[in-house]
């Protein structure tokens, strides 16, 4: 009796393992041929200064050509298209970020439903803002910037990358939690919107700090603030805005999604490997001069990111009234 009921175990055991097998054997063959990360915005700028980095990183280590495709327009939304399109099989994937949360409230005809056909893969971290303004203006900090606002209401320019991006929402969250009044004169993208604020046309931007970085540096740009809830290792000696007003904390969120229905394995592979990235110390401190922190979590995690995220910036949108251009 005990040696069939030893077989028995056995066959169980082993009919358990097969679905877990099964995955592991489809994990292992993946990728067979180069994948996509496809960016909505164009070239150079933070978004894909990180693709790109992601990128070499996992080509190098995979063996296999992870590959960066910039398809700008429409905040972003035409890359999201193109992504729910494509076949779910882990061979295009889709920069995730702080613009498709903003979008979803923002756009009243999309084609497509984010959280529900964008499957969450992996975060890859958090970005923190910097409230800069030029040289010449009179703010040297946070406080000072809030009185002068409070004596000349309507007078400051506040630029952006465009009516109801990131750059612009977190402007009009600094408006209502400090009580200011500021005209908003949105750019044509980042160029435009720093080029605006170098010359003097406009007086300050919510920034991403990778990108400003540069300008900081050389004086070029003065920071006042930065928007997480923790100083930051780039910008050591530049205060949180939320020093001075309580309770802001804003970071932009970068990560990775696939189509809807995307295999589950294949998801696991994914984290598993930009998980890996993350914790190589030359990708971390690389991301960490440039601004961001890195935040790997798994794709689970992930996705109730993207939907908390989507569900904030959606009361910021409705409560500042923005309007899409």
């Amino acid at each position: 009796m005990k040696a069939p009921r030893r077989r028995f175990l056995r066959l169980a055991v082993a009919a358990a393992a097969l679905p877990a097998a099964a995955r592991i054997a489809r994990a292992q063959v993946y990728p067979t041929r180069p994948v996509r990360l496809v960016i909505g915005f164009n070239a150079g700028g933070a978004p894909d200064v990180v693709a790109r980095l992601l990128c070499q990183w996992l080509s190098e280590r995979i063996g296999q050509n992870f590959l960066v495709e910039n398809r700008p327009g429409a905040g972003g939304n035409i890359a999201v298209e193109a992504v729910v399109r494509a076949p779910a099989d882990g061979y295009t994937l889709l920069q995730v970020g702080s613009p498709n949360f903003i979008n979803a409230s923002l756009y009243k005809d999309l084609k497509f439903n984010f959280l529900r056909d964008i499957a969450p893969v992996a975060s890859i971290g958090r970005n923190p803002f910097v409230m800069e303004v030029t040289p010449s203006f009179p703010a040297k900090t946070v406080a000072e910037f809030i009185a002068y606002a409070k004596d000349n209401p309507g007078q400051i320019n506040m630029t952006s990358t465009g009516t109801g991006n990131l750059t612009h929402v977190i402007g009009e969250l600094f408006k209502m939690m400090a009580g200011v009044d500021m005209l908003h004169v949105p750019g044509r993208g980042e160029m435009q919107a720093q080029s605006d604020l170098l010359a003097g046309r406009a007086q300050v931007m919510f920034d991403p700090i990778v990108s400003s970085l540069g300008y900081i540096r050389a004086g070029q740009l003065r920071a006042l603030g930065v928007t997480g809830a923790t100083r930051l290792a780039a910008l050591p000696d530049v205060p949180t805005v939320g020093e001075t007003v309580p309770g802001f904390d804003v970071t932009g969120a970068i990560g990775i999604g696939a189509p809807q229905n995307t295999p589950a394995d294949v998801i696991g592979y994914l984290n598993d490997k930009v998980n890996a990235a993350l914790a190589d110390p030359a990708i971390k401190a690389r991301l960490v001069d440039l601004g961001f922190v890195p935040t790997p979590m798994a794709a689970a995690e992930f996705g109730a990111l993207m939907a908390a995220e989507t569900e904030t910036w959606g009361k910021v949108i409705q409560a500042a009234n923005i309007k899409r251009e």
